[in-house]
């Protein structure tokens, strides 16, 4: 069974929880996350211009000014690569920007320690089934969606709406997993949404640009809202809250997406009870999981990255067991338990994980399948580039 548990506690703040039978899979609490602006779009002001690094700094009404590149200014080059691999070397970020001048931004990544938010004038929208995307000729497919011919229906339908669109305006969509085998009249009502939704936001940013100040223009959902949206079409059997507010607002959720399958529950306790949500929240503190075979993964966060360490611990393989075969009945353990904890503590950027060394190219491969397909789980987007010369595999896991 699959579970969303919203606790409101003593404090008003709220802690989101996704469950699948019992177990802890996913979780947010509202009040770490109330300085995540990632989505959200400001009408910043251009404060400094740095042509040496191609970047600028921009006041958006935050503590701390952002900072925005010069492949996130250009229009982007490539349907399928963006800005990534365009020769940035030909333009000047001064024939762009000049400073004072307001700019309509887009938070892409949330400030970190002393770094401040990192932005872009490329727009996205999201919603339930799609993502709109403002001035560019792109249409894509979730990765997750693996059915050739539910993928191909989808660029169809998408290439259809787009075309039907009377405005002189580009743009692009990104059909997400939500959106497998959705009809074309709901997701064209979504699009037509999103797109109403980017005229007010152009009104609002006219608007704003007038007084010559930063501001927010629009914000990306709150806590609930978002999670909520991306979550309750994952086959979700039923949503327990303990707040009767937070119930009629979800309830009315429910019945405007068709989900009245779900079970709503209204509980007036602490939820963090159930399933020992309590203990488990815990254990997301602790630096050492320990696996079922005896070995152990340990997990440490820098600012450049997050460093996994794999040991075998206790685990010393069975009777006749070949060294090999031990090592990798380690690493194989520890590779799901990886994926689940990728998930559990929203672990994103670059991430380094230390395998125990394997002699055999052949068990590389295995463990960068069986990493592949736990990944399959996570909602979030994920990359595994492989292994290093120094045997560490890299991957990248986008923050949700």
């Amino acid at each position: 069974m699959k579970e969303i548990i919203i606790n409101k506690n003593k404090d008003g703040s709220n802690l989101i929880a996704l469950v699948e039978n019992g177990r802890l899979i996913e979780k947010y609490d509202e009040e770490k996350e109330k300085n995540a602006f990632e989505g959200n779009i400001y009408c910043g002001i251009i404060r400094d211009i740095l042509p040496a690094m191609q970047s600028a700094f921009i006041d958006i009404g935050e503590n701390k000014n952002a900072f925005i590149h010069i492949k996130d200014i250009i229009p982007k080059v490539s349907n399928i690569t963006g800005n990534k691999e365009e020769n940035l070397e030909k333009y000047k970020i001064s024939d762009y920007l000049k400073i004072k001048e307001p700019i309509l931004v887009q938070i892409k990544k949330d400030q970190e320690n002393q770094k401040g938010a990192r932005i872009s004038k490329h727009i996205s929208l999201t919603g339930r089934l799609c993502v709109l995307m403002v001035n560019v000729n792109f249409i894509t497919v979730s990765q997750k969606i693996e059915n050739v011919e539910e993928h191909n229906r989808l660029k169809t339908i998408a290439r259809k709406i787009l075309s039907e669109i009377k405005t002189n305006e580009h743009y692009g969509l990104i059909l997400r997993t939500a959106a497998e085998n959705k009809q074309e009249d709901e997701i064209k009502e979504e699009v037509e949404k999103l797109m109403q939704l980017w005229e007010k936001i152009q009104k609002s940013y006219s608007e704003a640009t007038k007084n010559g100040k930063p501001q927010l223009i629009f914000q990306n959902y709150d806590v609930i809202s978002k999670f909520l949206t991306s979550v309750l079409d994952t086959n979700i059997d039923r949503v327990i809250v303990n707040d009767a507010d937070l119930y009629e607002l979800i309830k009315n959720y429910i019945n405007s997406i068709n989900k009245q399958n779900i079970e709503l529950v209204l509980r007036e306790e602490d939820l963090t009870n159930i399933h020992e949500l309590n203990k488990q929240i815990e254990e997301m503190a602790q630096r050492k999981i320990w696996l079922r075979c005896g070995g152990f993964i340990t997990i440490d966060k820098t600012e450049a990255l997050t460093a996994i360490d794999i040991n075998s611990g206790k685990f010393t393989g069975k009777k006749n067991s070949s060294k090999e075969n031990t090592i990798c009945k380690v690493n194989q353990e520890a590779t799901i338990e990886i994926a689940k904890q990728l998930r559990l503590r929203n672990i994103s950027g670059i991430i380094v994980i230390d395998y125990i060394d394997m002699e055999d190219d052949a068990d590389r491969k295995n463990i960068i399948k069986l990493l592949n397909d736990e990944l399959k789980k996570d909602r979030s987007k994920t990359q595994v580039m492989g292994f290093t010369k120094l045997d560490l595999l890299e991957m990248t896991r986008k923050k949700i």
